[in-house]
Parts: structure tokens; C-alpha cells; sequence
């Protein structure tokens, strides 16, 4: 929720366009507040309604939902939002256009926006008005101007020190009970380990006695630990203890869904990889994805050729990782690797595609990666897990410190909300990997720079 202020009565909430293009169903989320629309914001919507991305989802749904809202005509006190809820009404006219064009030199739709949220500022004194945007910039100019300005923060996580990561280290054990991993097939029933308190489910463990330690990771279908072996896949061997509980997770076929954080370099892409590679023949094919996040304002549109070539600078990441492995199917040669890659679209056993046309898909029996997530919104995020089918896997990837997307940030992103709302869930595994294994170079630059 918005968090409140300390004045006294319902506030007034003026939204920015970004947040409704976050999330459509933001109108139920401020409680008895009262909620402004700037006809700009109205302007704004009008251009984002045609088109397959997630905003022009959320576009359409708000401008649906508001027009059920307010029937025939919209009153200037507002409508009812629904019990509980507060009233909703659009804003038209705004005062303070000299006072902005003293501060600032042009007119745009941020300032429009900020101008209502302005007007209304003073003529509902003393009651507290908030303007609600993600964009930081111009929380910073209402600010500046006297307005109070918060962030759409409904589907944050609370805090990065408080976000799963997915292992744990269980100091102190003895000899005895980690000689219990090493006798029959490795599994240890939660009872024998009473040094371990409220397991949660596919959570990991690093269990130590001095230097000796045992991997092992917690199965809620048995209730027992079960000992983790260092096992390779399509000839890509887990160089930490990380990227071991991550390979044992993506070749489990009980978890069907997957998260990877961790910096560059750590081996998050390669792994789910990897793991696709080997376990392919429990699919029916292989799908790899990326969000295709411009840089400088250039659209996939911008970009010459057909879809295919369009895609190829954001996917190109995936076919270097591919080259990579040292496998029948990707030789260290980029062109060695080529043909074989190309194979296996022909063959339709693997294909790239963009998130754009995922929506109204049913996948079935598919690997499905999505790599770079941390640039997807919690929608998104939904979308594209509730397209799976029986037998669908689908792994996220992402460094959620590293934020392509101009409105999210590590605690906003998609991935983080996902990581926080699974927590416990049977058929979810997460792990964060620490180190990177890409190069000493790189390692680094990713420590230093």
C-alpha cells in the first residue's frame, strides 16, 4: 500500500501514467484514500492502448475498468470506488501554469501532470494531496515545489537484507550426524537434524563440522535432507556450492519453477542452459527468452530486417553462453556452433522468442528461460508463469542489482516481488549465486568498478 501520512481524514491521490502502466489494478490500493486523474494521464493512456507489450495490457485494462466505474457521466465529486475503497475523479483544469513555466522552461506531460497535482493541492488544504509516480526525476520536482511525492510501492519487497536467498550455513554439526549423509542413498530425515530449525521447502544447506561439510538441500515431498554431489550437465561442471544447488534444482522435474540471481558472471544463464540441454528430452522443446529493453529511446522496431534479425541483439547473450559449453550441440567456435543452433529451430526444438507475443500462449512439456528478468514487471512476471502447461518448467534470470528498466529497482522488479511471494512453495527453488566464474578480469571489475 501507499503508505499513509500522519494527517488526519482520507487523503488524495494524484496518479502518474507509469503507475497505471505498472499495474492497471492499482485503483484498489489506497484503501479509503480518494484517487485524481489528470486528463493528461488520460492522454497519455490513449497512446499506449494499441499493441501486444504488458503496457498496452494495463492500458487498456485501466481505461475498461474506469469507464465501468463511472457509467454515463463522470461527476466532479467523484466515484465510488467500491466499499472500503474511496472515490475516483478526473481532473481537469490546473492553475499553476506560471509558477511552473518560472521553475521550469518547457511544457510536457510531466509537468501538466504535476500542475493539477498542484492546483489540487491547494484548493484541498488542508487535507494532505500525494502525487504517486515511479519516475524519480519527477518526484524530486514535486518535492521541490512543496508536494508531497511517493513511489508506487504496493508490490515492493521490503527490504534487499530480508529477500531469500536460498541457502543457509549450518555451522557447529557433528561428525556424527554429517556421516549420516554418506550411509544408504543420502537422504536424512528432518528429524535427525534438530540443529536445523523450520526448513523450508527446496531451501539449501552448506552443513560444516570444522572442515569437513556436506551439501544438501531440504525435499518437502520427503521430508528429509538429501545430500547434493557434484554432477555436470551437458558437460558444464558447478564450480561453487551455489551453482550446485542451482543445477540440482533446474534438473529436478518436481520444481517447475526456477529463480537465478546473482552478479555477472556467476553463471546463471549458462546453467539453465546447460541444464535445458540435458534434460531436453523430458520436453517437447526449448524456449529462450529475453526482455528486449532499448537502449537510447531505439525501439526493436528501429532496429532493420525481419523479427528475426531485429531480435538477434537482444539474444545474441544466449548463443554466447551456448558457445560456451563444450557440447555436440555448441562448440567453443561461435561458427562451429552456429549450424547446429540453427538445427535445432529448424527443428523447432528450440526457439527464441520475444516476451511480447507470449501472452494468450499455452505452453506445454517446455524448458522455458527467461533471462535478464530483473527488467520484468510483478505483471509480467504473472503473465508469463500463468501460461504454463502439464509438464512446463520455466527458470527466471536476473541480476537485480542491475536495472535496465527506467520505473523498477531492486526492490520493485519482477523478479525480486516473484523470490518474496514463493518463498515456501513446494514446487519453487531459488538461488542466488555469489561468486562469478566468468573470468578473474571480469570478477573484478564486477568487485571494484
Amino acid at each position: 500500500m501507499i503508505q499513509a501520512t500522519s494527517h488526519a481524514g482520507a487523503k488524495l491521490f494524484v496518479l502518474d501514467t507509469n503507475v497505471i502502466l505498472h499495474d492497471a489494478g492499482c485503483l484498489r490500493n489506497f484503501e479509503e484514500n480518494d484517487i485524481a486523474i489528470p486528463i493528461t494521464v488520460l492522454e497519455e493512456l490513449d497512446k499506449f492502448k494499441k499493441g501486444n507489450e504488458d503496457i498496452n495490457f494495463q492500458a487498456r485494462a485501466f481505461l475498461r475498468r474506469l469507464d465501468e466505474l463511472t457509467g454515463d457521466v463522470l461527476s466532479s465529486e467523484g466515484t465510488a470506488l467500491g466499499a472500503g475503497l474511496g472515490h475516483i475523479k478526473v481532473v481537469l483544469q490546473a492553475e499553476n501554469s506560471k509558477r511552473l513555466r518560472e521553475a521550469f522552461l518547457d511544457d510536457c506531460p510531466d509537468h501538466r501532470i504535476l500542475d493539477v497535482a498542484l492546483t489540487l493541492m491547494q484548493k484541498e488544504a488542508p487535507r494532505p494531496v500525494v502525487l504517486v509516480t515511479k519516475d524519480t526525476n519527477l518526484r524530486m520536482k514535486a518535492k521541490a515545489l512543496g508536494l508531497i511525492a511517493q513511489d508506487y510501492s504496493t508490490d515492493k519487497v521490503e527490504s534487499m537484507d530480508k529477500l531469500y536467498s536460498g541457502k543457509r550455513l549450518v555451522e557447529g554439526l557433528t561428525s556424527a550426524t554429517l556421516d549420516l549423509f554418506y550411509e544408504g542413498n543420502g537422504h536424512v530425515p528432518a528429524e535427525k537434524l534438530e540443529a536445523v530449525h523450520d526448513p523450508l521447502a527446496n531451501e539449501n544447506f552448506i552443513l560444516r563440522n570444522g572442515s569437513k561439510s556436506v551439501l544438501a538441500t531440504y525435499s518437502p515431498k520427503e521430508k528429509s535432507f538429501i545430500r547434493i554431489d557434484r554432477t555436470s550437465a551437458s558437460f558444464v561442471n558447478p564450480r561453487n556450492a551455489e551453482q550446485s544447488f542451482a543445477l540440482r534444482a533446474l534438473m529436478n522435474d518436481d520444481i517447475k519453477l526456477v529463480t537465478l540471481t546473482g552478479k555477472a558472471g556467476s553463471g546463471k544463464t549458462l546453467l539453465a542452459l546447460a541444464a535445458a540441454l540435458e534434460c531436453k528430452s523430458h520436453y517437447r522443446q526449448i524456449l529462450i527468452a529475453r526482455p528486449a529493453v532499448p537502449l537510447s529511446n531505439r525501439d526493436l522496431g528501429f532496429l532493420p530486417g525481419d523479427i528475426s534479425a531485429k531480435l538477434d541483439p537482444y539474444m545474441q547473450p544466449l548463443y554466447d553462453n551456448m558457445a560456451v559449453m563444450k557440447h555436440p550441440l555448441a562448440e567453443l567456435s561461435g561458427h562451429g556452433s552456429a549450424p547446429k543452433v540453427q538445427d535445432l529451430l529448424a527443428a523447432n526444438q528450440l526457439e527464441v522468442t520475444p516476451l511480447a507475443y507470449i501472452r494468450g500462449r499455452s505452453l506445454q512439456r517446455v524448458f522455458f528461460i527467461v533471462d535478464e528478468a530483473q527488467n520484468l514487471t510483478p505483471h509480467e512476471i504473472k503473465t508469463i508463469i500463468t501460461r504454463a502447461g502439464e509438464g512446463t518448467k520455466i527458470i527466471f534470470t536476473g541480476d537485480i542489482q542491475q536495472i535496465d528498466h527506467p520505473y523498477l529497482d531492486s526492490l520493485s522488479n519482477g523478479l525480486s516481488y516473484l523470490i518474496d511471494r514463493m518463498v515456501g512453495q513446494a514446487l519453487f527453488a531459488h538461488v542466488t549465486l555469489e561468486k562469478g566464474e566468468r573470468s578473474e578480469l571480469a570478477e573484478l571489475a564486477s568487485n571494484l568498478l
